[in-house]
């Protein structure tokens, strides 16, 4: 068994931050059935061990590569660019202030008389941005603006965040 540690090469996939999330679904799952232990249990130990190891690896680039946020930190990683994980922030004032707005936005939607629409305003306006972020993200990283596209990062990583909260709050307010 032969392999390689690039999540992009794991896949056969070009390393760019576009991705055919469809085509890495299907690899993925051709991969988990390759490297699935239970095929290796008659095999030797070694063996055994590494179709472990091999299905660890295929999970954690999976994962990586099909998180837009992850992505991009890991095309940065590749480039050796440390992106400091979720440590990233921003000093850009006009974007800490839309943080704030839409935070606010979020947390008026409990005394809403119209939850649910509400939510799925703020749902939409994060959503929107957030995909832009990527577009400008993609562009920067294409063009090895490293330093740059590392501020967009720090910008993605709210609005990844809002929209887990956005969520959380979707599944309070049907509960």
């Amino acid at each position: 068994m032969d392999f390689t540690n690039n999540y992009f090469e794991i896949f056969g996939l070009p390393v760019s931050y576009q991705v055919d999330l469809g085509l890495l679904s299907e690899r993925y799952r051709e991969m988990q059935r390759e490297f699935h232990p239970d095929r290796y249990a008659s095999k030797p130990a070694q063996e055994q061990r590494l179709a472990v190891q091999y299905a660890a690896v295929i999970n954690q680039a999976f994962s990586e590569l099909q998180s837009p946020l992850l992505r991009a930190q890991y095309l940065l990683n590749l480039s050796n660019i440390e992106s400091e994980g979720d440590t990233q922030i921003t000093r850009d004032p006009l974007f800490l202030m839309q943080q704030i707005e839409l935070r606010e936005k979020l947390s008026d939607v409990a005394q809403s008389s119209d939850a649910f629409s509400m939510l799925e305003e703020v749902a939409q306006e994060a959503e929107s941005e957030y995909e832009a972020l990527q577009q400008i993200f993609d562009q920067q990283y294409s063009q090895s603006q490293f330093q740059e596209a590392l501020e967009t990062i720090a910008k993605m990583q709210f609005f990844s965040k809002l929209l887990v909260e956005i969520e959380q709050r979707e599944h309070e307010l049907e509960g």
